[in-house]
C-alpha cells in the first residue's frame, strides 16, 4: 500500500463516517502538497513520515482495513462502553449513560441492516435488560425489526434512522467520552456516536439526575423541526365574549368575594363573643382563637397573590360558537359567583365515586361538569351512566356504582331483584375506552375498539348519531369547552376534529409518529393539544389543522393532558408518573412534577387555575401548587431548581387507582376509579 492509497483509503473513511471537517481538511492538504511538491521535492523525502514502517500508524490502519462489517465488533465495542460507563465516576455517570441508548439501538440495526439477524437478536437480547425501565415501549417496537425492509417499512424505525438524537452533556463529561474512544480505538461506537448522536456541551458542571427528564430529546425527533414549529406564534388568550369575561367586566366574582369575606367576619365575631362568654377553659380558647387568626392573616395574604396574576389577552374565535340557552348561561353565572377561591391554604373538597364489582372491565371514567352524572365504558362494549341523585333513592343504604351490576346480559333487575342503578347504552361492537359529558350534560360521546363514535343522549337515553372516520381503535374523545365540537384520537396516529351535526371530521391533524393516546381543547376552542406513545405533545390550530407545538421531554407515552383556565399553561402526564408543566407561548418546560410512581390517568385544573390535581394508578390524588410554579425568582430559575412546583397534599385512597378528575365550577373537585382486589 503505497502513500496516496492510504490518503484516499482515510478520505474515503472520513466520508463514510460523516467527518466532513476532517474530510475537508484532508483533502485542502493534499492539494497543497500537490502544489508544493516540486519545489521541495526533497525536503518532503526526508521529513515524511514513513506509514508503511511507523508502528501506531500500522496498528490504526490495519483496525481500519479489518472487516467493518463483523458482527462481532459492535458486540465487543459495545460491552467495552457499557463496562467503562458504568465504572465511571458518579459525579458524571449518569450524563454518560444516557449516551449508551441511542449507542444500543443503533448498534442493533446497524446488523439488521448488514443482514446479521441473528447476531443482532442475540445483541439484543443480551444488552435490552438495561433499557428497559426507561424505554420498554420503544424496544418492543424494535423486537419486531427481523429484516432490512422492516427498518424503511416502520416508520418508528425509518425516523430513528434518518434523524439524530440530541443529548445535553457538560464540557467535561463530553471530553472523557471522546478521549476513550480514541483511546480504546472503538471506531465502530465513534462511527456510530458521530453519526447519530448530536451533543449539546456546555460549560460547568453536570446536570444533576433531576433535570434527566430534560437531558435527552426523544429518540427519532427532530429537534430542528421542532424548534422552527415553535416559532410560529400562539394566540394563548380568552374569547371574548366568554361568560367569564362578561362577569368580569361585571364585577360579580370580586363583589361576591368581598361578601363573602364580610360574611366570614360576622360568623368571626359571634364565635368569639360565644368564646369569651364560656368559663373554664378560657386559656385554651384564646390560644385556638390566635391560631386562628393567623390561619385567616395567611390565607389574606395568599389571595392578593392569585389576584396579582396578570390578565390574559382577549382573542376572537376561529369557530362559530353555538348559541347558549339565557336559563343555561343564567345557571353557569350563578355557578361561577359562587366559586370557591383556592389557593395553597384553601384546598378542595373532593367527592369520589368508586366503582365495584367491575370485574376488570372498566376501561374509562367520566362525571359531568356538575357531578350529578358518572359514566363507566366497559369492556363488553357497554356504556353505562349513574344519576347520583336517583342512586341515593334505590335502597336505604349507601350503593357504589356498579354494585348491582353482577351480570353483563342484566338490562332491566339487578341481583338483588331491585331496579337497576344506571342506565345501560349498547350500540358499540368493541370495548369502550373514553367517555366525555358535553358542558351542560345531556349529551354523552363514547369511542370504541371498532373505530367509531356515538353521541348519546341523557335525556333520550338512546343513540343519536355514529360517526365513523378513524380506521382503528379510538383511544379518547373530548367536547370543547363550548360543546358541539369534539375531537377524537387514535391508534391511526392522527387526531380528528368534529362537530355534532355532521358525520364526517372537519379536521385531520397527522404527524405523530404512534398512536395518539389523549387530547385535551385549549380554553379559547381555537387549539387542541395531542398526547401520543411516541412520547411528545403536540398542539395544532383548530382553523387550519396545522401543528403550532411540539413539547418535547417526556420518556414515555403521554396519558393525559390538562389546559391551565387562563389558556396560558398546560399540564402532561405520562405513563412513568412524571408531569410536566408546559409554557404554551415559549413551548417550553416550566417545571417537572415528580411524586407519582405509576401512571398519571388524569389531570384537572381548579377554576381559577390556583391548583393542579393529578389521579394516579398509584391510588393518589395529588394536588399541586400552579401559582408556585408559574412565579419564579430569577435567581432560582438560573439555578434550575427542579422543585419549583409544590405538592400541596396527597390523598391516598384504599385500593383503588384514580380514572378520572373533574373540577365543578364551584370547584368541588371530583373524582372516579375502580377498586382494586390487589
Amino acid at each position: 500500500m503505497d502513500e496516496m492509497q492510504v490518503v484516499e483509503f482515510v478520505a474515503t473513511y472520513l466520508k463514510k463516517k460523516g467527518f466532513s471537517e476532517a474530510e475537508n481538511a484532508l483533502q485542502a492538504e493534499i492539494q497543497r502538497t500537490k502544489n508544493n511538491s516540486s519545489s521541495s521535492s526533497s525536503n518532503n523525502n526526508n521529513n515524511a513520515v514513513d506509514v508503511l514502517n511507523d508502528p501506531e500508524l500500522s496498528k490504526f490502519f490495519r483496525s481500519l482495513s479489518e472487516s467493518e462489517d463483523s458482527p462481532t465488533r459492535y458486540q465487543d465495542e459495545y460491552s467495552k462502553l457499557r463496562s467503562w460507563t458504568y465504572s465511571s465516576l458518579d459525579l458524571y455517570k449518569h450524563e454518560l449513560l444516557h449516551v449508551l441508548y441511542p449507542v444500543f439501538i443503533h448498534c442493533f440495526m446497524d446488523l439488521v441492516a448488514k443482514k446479521y439477524i441473528q447476531e443482532a437478536r442475540t445483541f439484543f437480547n443480551t444488552f435490552r435488560e438495561d433499557h428497559e425501565m426507561l424505554h420498554l415501549r420503544d424496544l418492543q417496537k424494535l423486537e419486531g425489526v427481523l429484516s432490512p425492509s422492516h427498518l424503511e417499512e416502520m416508520e418508528f424505525a425509518h425516523s430513528l434512522r434518518h434523524n439524530k438524537v440530541n443529548i445535553k452533556i457538560c464540557q467535561y463529561s463530553y471530553e472523557l467520552l471522546l478521549q476513550y474512544l480514541h483511546k480504546t480505538q472503538s471506531t465502530t461506537m465513534l462511527g456510530i456516536i458521530n453519526e447519530r448522536i448530536n451533543f449539546q456541551v456546555s460549560p460547568g458542571q453536570p446536570s444533576t439526575i433531576s433535570d434527566d427528564a430534560e437531558v435527552v430529546s426523544l429518540i427519532g425527533s427532530n429537534q430542528d423541526a421542532a424548534n422552527q414549529i415553535n416559532q410560529k406564534e400562539v394566540r394563548w388568550g380568552l374569547l371574548e365574549d366568554s361568560i367569564e369575561n362578561r362577569l368580569e367586566k361585571m364585577g360579580g366574582l370580586l363583589s361576591d368575594f368581598e361578601k363573602a369575606e364580610g360574611e366570614n367576619k360576622e360568623a368571626d365575631m359571634d364565635e368569639n363573643k360565644k368564646r369569651t362568654a364560656e368559663g373554664g377553659k378560657q386559656g385554651a380558647s384564646v390560644k385556638k382563637l390566635k391560631k386562628e387568626k393567623a390561619t385567616s392573616a395567611t390565607a389574606k395574604a395568599a389571595r392578593p397573590e392569585a389576584n396579582v396574576t396578570p390578565m390574559a389577552p382577549r382573542v376572537k374565535s376561529e369557530l362559530a360558537l353555538p348559541v347558549m340557552p339565557i336559563e343555561v348561561e343564567q345557571s353557569i353565572l350563578e355557578d361561577l359567583r359562587n366559586r370557591v377561591q383556592l389557593s395553597s391554604v384553601a384546598l378542595p373538597s373532593v367527592s369520589f365515586y368508586t366503582f365495584i364489582n367491575t370485574h376488570n372491565s372498566l376501561n374509562c371514567a367520566s362525571i359531568s361538569h356538575d357531578g350529578s352524572l358518572v359514566a363507566g365504558g366497559f369492556s363488553d362494549s357497554s356504556l353505562k351512566i349513574w344519576d347520583m341523585a336517583k342512586l341515593g333513592q334505590q335502597t336505604g343504604n349507601s350503593v357504589s356504582q356498579g354494585e348491582n351490576d353482577t351480570t353483563p346480559s342484566e338490562d332491566v333487575l339487578g341481583a338483588t331483584g331491585a331496579k337497576r342503578s344506571y342506565t345501560l347504552f349498547r350500540g358499540h361492537s368493541g370495548p369502550v375506552y373514553s367517555a366525555t359529558f358535553n358542558p351542560l350534560g345531556d349529551f354523552i360521546l363514547s369511542s370504541s375498539a371498532d373505530s367509531t363514535i356515538r353521541l348519546w343522549s341523557t335525556k333520550l337515553n338512546s343513540s343519536l348519531v355514529c360517526y365513523k372516520g378513524h380506521n382503528y381503535p379510538v383511544w379518547d374523545v373530548q367536547f370543547s369547552p363550548v360543546g358541539h365540537y369534539f375531537a377524537s384520537a387514535s391508534h391511526d396516529r392522527t387526531a380528528r376534529i368534529w362537530s355534532m351535526d355532521r358525520i364526517q371530521p372537519l379536521r385531520i391533524m397527522a404527524g405523530h409518529l404512534s398512536d395518539v393516546d389523549c387530547l385535551q381543547w385549549h380554553a379559547n376552542c381555537n387549539y387542541i393539544a395531542t398526547g401520543s406513545s411516541d412520547k411528545t405533545v403536540r398542539m395544532w390550530d383548530v382553523q387550519s389543522g396545522d401543528c403550532v407545538r411540539i413539547f418535547i421531554g417526556h420518556r414515555s407515552m403521554i396519558l393525559s393532558l390538562a389546559m391551565s383556565p387562563d389558556g396560558r399553561y398546560m399540564a402532561s402526564g405520562d405513563e412513568d408518573g412524571t408531569i410536566m408543566m408546559w409554557d404554551l407561548s415559549s413551548g417550553r418546560c416550566v417545571t417537572p412534577l415528580m411524586g407519582h410512581t405509576s401512571c398519571v390517568w388524569s389531570l384537572a385544573f381548579s377554576g381559577e387555575g390556583s391548583l393542579l390535581a393529578s389521579g394516579s394508578a398509584d391510588c393518589t390524588v395529588k394536588l399541586w401548587d400552579v401559582t408556585a410554579s408559574t412565579k419564579v425568582p430569577k435567581t432560582e430559575e438560573k439555578s434550575g431548581n427542579p422543585n419549583r412546583l409544590r405538592s400541596l397534599k396527597t390523598l391516598p385512597t384504599k385500593s383503588t387507582p384514580v380514572y378520572s378528575l373533574q373540577f365543578s365550577r364551584r370547584n368541588l373537585l371530583f373524582a372516579a376509579g375502580v377498586l382494586s382486589k390487589s
